[in-house]
């Protein structure tokens, strides 16, 4: 037996003894007082883990790790397929949908999109063209909500591609209301578009990535309003943007052995055109002011941007990530940790 002086003198480099001095209120030793004390076999058995052949062949299993190629390129999406809903924008400036989409293909990826608004998805086809002619880009029309259709969606991509490697989904709308307001309707499409939209994706494209040698990544747009209340009264839409949260977590576990990521993207108030229309049926039409009522509620002074979101998207999906499944990237400008007062 070896007592505890002894103990903390052979192990000290790793745990350094506390001074007695420091121990302020230690009570007084009773009569015939003994110090703890560690059995030999307990004392060796921590000795042959730090010095013995067991440890020396941890060392070189790390050893064995290799660094990244010097060659290979930040977040780099060449040939893979991007499936991605909801890729149109309604009104000028940028979306989250086109700003994602515009940021993958500027990293390689091949696009193929859907958007409940042809026009929207067509908008956003020619924009990204026009910056890089040589993208490989489809876009057609589909409705997230829809089972029929995002078969055909996913079906369409797979007689094209021949695989799915990223899979964004992009699609939600918000109405303002509390249980005891909201209809049953709007209460049933709020969960339709929101939530059940990424089950339907998922259903589809989950079984093509766990059969591919390459596996896949999901990445989900949720939003901080799945995190806290935010001041608004949109109880279905919290709901939708919380349980897509924990969808995105219990899959990821699900799915880890068969090569498949999942997380999620949390946005918190960012700018884009959505907030034009928002600010006509709030504000009556006080665009600037509604801003600035915004901006005024984040700690950093400004709403985000959709490359914001865009940006954390493109992490998620890229090969950076590989070791990252089951978590989110909340992209808010400190909003959810703080109490609203500065």
């Amino acid at each position: 037996m070896i007592g505890y002086e002894a103990y903390v003198e052979t192990f000290g480099l790793l745990y350094p003894a506390t001074p007695r001095s420091r121990f302020r209120h230690r009570p007084a030793k009773a009569p015939n007082y003994q110090p703890p004390s560690f059995p030999v076999s307990f004392c060796n058995l921590c000795t042959s883990i730090l010095t013995g052949p067991w440890n020396h062949l941890r060392l070189a299993q790390m050893a064995n790790v290799e660094a990244p190629p010097l060659s290979r390129r930040m977040h780099d999406l060449t040939d893979q397929v991007v499936l991605i809903t909801g890729i149109g924008c309604i009104g000028q400036g940028w979306g989250n949908g086109i700003a994602i989409a515009t940021l993958f293909a500027r990293q390689g990826a091949i696009l193929f999109g859907c958007d409940l608004f042809i026009e929207a998805a067509e908008t956003s086809k020619s924009q990204i063209l026009a910056e890089n002619p040589k993208t490989d880009i489809t876009v057609m029309h589909g409705d997230a909500t829809s089972s029929a259709s995002m078969k055909v969606f996913v079906d369409a991509c797979m007689a094209k591609h021949g695989r799915i490697d990223i899979l964004v989904n992009n699609v939600g709308r918000s109405e303002p209301g509390d249980p005891a307001s909201l209809s049953e309707e709007v209460w049933d499409k709020q969960m339709d578009v929101n939530l059940k939209s990424v089950y339907l994706t998922s259903h589809l494209v989950l079984p093509i990535m766990a059969a591919q040698k390459t596996g896949g990544n999901i990445v989900n747009i949720s939003s901080v309003s799945g995190l806290r209340y935010i001041g608004k009264p949109q109880v279905a839409y919290s709901t939708t943007k919380a349980a897509i949260l924990s969808f995105t977590r219990t899959t990821a576990v699900i799915y880890a052995k068969k090569g498949v990521r999942l997380n999620t993207v949390v946005p918190g108030l960012i700018n884009t055109p959505l907030v034009k229309m928002l600010a006509d049926k709030y504000a009556g039409g006080d665009y600037e002011g509604y801003c600035k009522v915004r901006d005024e509620q984040v700690p950093t002074g400004k709403m985000g941007s959709a490359w914001d979101v865009a940006n954390a998207a493109l992490f998620l999906a890229s090969k950076e990530a590989s070791y990252i499944t089951g978590t989110e990237i909340v992209v808010d400008g400190g909003l959810t940790q703080s109490t609203g007062r500065t």
